[in-house]
């Protein structure tokens, strides 16, 4: 599915993303559409990758199901497999980064001198991909639009973005999934590197919202031959969508003006789709079954859904 493009009963509002068609009903629910468009460096690519979005979906409503004892999630109803519906809350501003290792982003930080990476100090001595003493939160701003900016949690703070007892109990939920998603990671012999929460609130009570743990929003690495890499200062075998950008990279482009996305062969898309479908496999440990819905079928059961949940 590139677009979903549905007429939902009670429908008050509709927000298109880079990978995601999100419906409000009635102001109380959302309909999120996981679609099969694919972003890198950005930019949506031209062609859609066959059941990316249930991939993405059905993790993630795996991994909310796995850690609904620690903090409330916006889950309803999963009525197909690229669709979740939820409860619509109030969202915090800011994304919850949380990073076991020192990687992506981090290690260029830490590679260029600076030991600070938004307010919170990184010890001397580490190497790419070491683990941090502890995992480290790194928060950065949400843009609809172009990059999201580290931000700490001192200006977080200062700016009135979060109060500060949201914030804590932000940080609380944090530190308790990501200890939970190595967890799970490790039943699978993976490591869960880094990853992103996102946060919502409805009165008092906050949820956890969007996606979990999936290979968007999070990075693994494989645990078998971790030590043996690093002793031997080798890269690490990953488990996300790097390599997606590693092809755009090896071909030119990385969103800068003026540049063009390289042409997406079917044997490429075919080896994304495999690929995609290869890390719900490793992530979940469950077997991936291909789900194919008609546009009709989907907003027939879509509709269904909302007449029980409202």
């Amino acid at each position: 599915m590139l677009e979903s493009k549905f007429n939902l009963p009670g429908q008050t509002a509709f927000y298109k993303g880079k990978v995601r068609d999100v419906y409000t009903i009635e102001d109380k629910l959302m309909v999120m559409v996981v679609s099969d468009r694919i972003s890198a460096f950005d930019v949506v690519l031209p062609r859609p990758i066959p059941y990316k979005g249930q991939v993405l979906n059905q993790v993630a409503s795996i991994m909310l199901e796995a850690t609904k004892d620690i903090v409330p999630n916006w889950v309803k109803a999963t009525p197909l497999p690229n669709v979740t519906i939820g409860l619509k809350c109030e969202t915090f501003p800011v994304e919850m980064v949380v990073r076991g290792n020192l990687t992506g982003h981090a290690w260029r930080t830490y590679k260029s001198g600076q030991r600070v990476l938004c307010g919170v100090t990184m010890p001397e001595g580490l190497k790419e991909n070491d683990f941090f003493p502890s995992p480290i939160i790194t928060p950065t701003t949400k843009a609809h639009e172009g990059h999201d900016e580290d931000i700490s949690r001192e200006e977080i703070l200062a700016k009135g973005l979060i109060s500060k007892e949201d914030y804590e109990q932000l940080e609380k939920y944090t530190l308790a999934l990501f200890q939970r998603g190595k967890e799970l990671a490790a039943k699978h012999g993976l490591i869960l590197v880094d990853t992103k929460y996102e946060f919502g609130k409805i009165g008092d009570t906050i949820y956890v919202i969007d996606e979990i743990h999936t290979p968007d929003s999070s990075r693994y690495f494989y645990a078998e031959g971790y030590e043996e890499n690093q002793k031997a200062g080798q890269p690490q075998k990953q488990l996300s969508k790097e390599f997606v950008r590693e092809w755009l990279m090896a071909n030119g482009f990385q969103g800068k003006d003026g540049q063009v996305v390289p042409e997406m062969t079917d044997e490429f898309v075919s080896t994304v789709s495999a690929r995609y479908i290869e890390l719900f496999e490793n992530i979940t440990g469950q077997k991936f079954v291909k789900e194919d819905v008609s546009f009709e079928d989907a907003q027939a059961k879509i509709a269904a859904e909302l007449k029980n949940l409202l």
